[in-house]
C-alpha cells in the first residue's frame, strides 16, 4: 500500500498561492492546489474544509506576515512623533512586485463575497487607525494620511496604477509630511 505523502500548513499555502500567482482567482480551486501540492485533494479538505476555509488561511497568513513587517517598522520609528504611522509609511516604501499583485487580485476577487474575510479585514483597518491616531495631536489629519497611504498601494496592489521609484518616493515624503502635521504640537484636534 502506498504510503500517502503529507504536507505541512505553509507548503499547501504555499502551492495555493502559486495557483493564485499562476491562474488567478478562478483557477484557484482545491483541486489545483491538490496538484500543485501534490496530494490529494481530501487532504485539503481535511485540512481546510472548503475552498472559503482555504482562502480565510491565506488571508490570515498574509495579514500575520504583512503584521509583522509593519511592527519591525513601526519598531523603528519609534523616535519619531507617530511611530505607528510613520512605521506604516516605512513599510511601504518597497514597491509590491509581480507576485504580490497577483495574490492581491486573487484573494480580493475571491473574497468579495467571503463575509468572514471581509471582517477580518475591516477589523485590521480599524486596529490600524486606532494605532495611528493613538499619538496624533491631530486625529482627523493622521487619518488623511493613512487613507493617502493606502490608497496608493491600493492602486499598486490591484495594479491599477505603478509610480515610478522617485514619484514613489516624492508622495511617500509627502504622506510623511502629513504624518508629522498631524502629531505636531502646534496640530489642531478639529483640523
Amino acid at each position: 500500500m502506498a504510503r500517502l505523502r503529507t504536507i505541512d500548513s505553509d507548503a499547501l499555502l504555499d502551492a495555493a498561492e502559486r495557483v493564485a500567482i499562476r491562474d488567478g482567482a478562478v483557477g484557484l480551486t482545491i483541486d489545483a492546489v491538490a496538484r500543485e501540492a501534490k496530494i490529494s485533494k481530501s487532504r485539503v479538505i481535511y485540512d481546510y474544509k472548503s475552498k472559503s476555509g482555504l482562502l480565510q488561511a491565506l488571508v490570515e497568513r498574509r495579514l500575520r506576515l504583512e503584521a509583522g513587517r509593519v511592527a519591525a517598522a513601526v519598531s523603528a520609528e519609534g523616535d519619531s512623533p507617530n511611530p505607528e504611522l510613520c512605521g506604516r509609511i516605512a513599510a511601504a516604501k518597497d514597491m509590491p512586485d509581480d507576485d504580490d499583485r497577483a495574490i492581491a487580485l486573487t484573494l480580493c476577487a475571491a473574497m468579495s463575497s467571503e463575509e468572514p474575510m471581509q471582517a477580518m479585514i475591516r477589523d485590521v483597518v480599524s486596529k490600524d487607525i486606532e494605532a495611528v491616531t493613538s499619538r496624533a495631536r491631530c486625529a482627523p489629519l493622521a487619518v488623511v494620511a493613512y487613507l493617502a497611504l493606502h490608497g496608493m498601494m491600493s492602486l499598486e496592489y490591484l495594479d491599477i496604477h505603478r509610480w515610478s521609484d522617485g514619484e514613489r518616493g516624492e508622495i511617500l515624503a509627502e504622506i510623511l509630511k502629513l504624518s508629522h502635521a498631524a502629531s505636531a504640537a502646534g496640530g489642531r484636534e478639529d483640523a
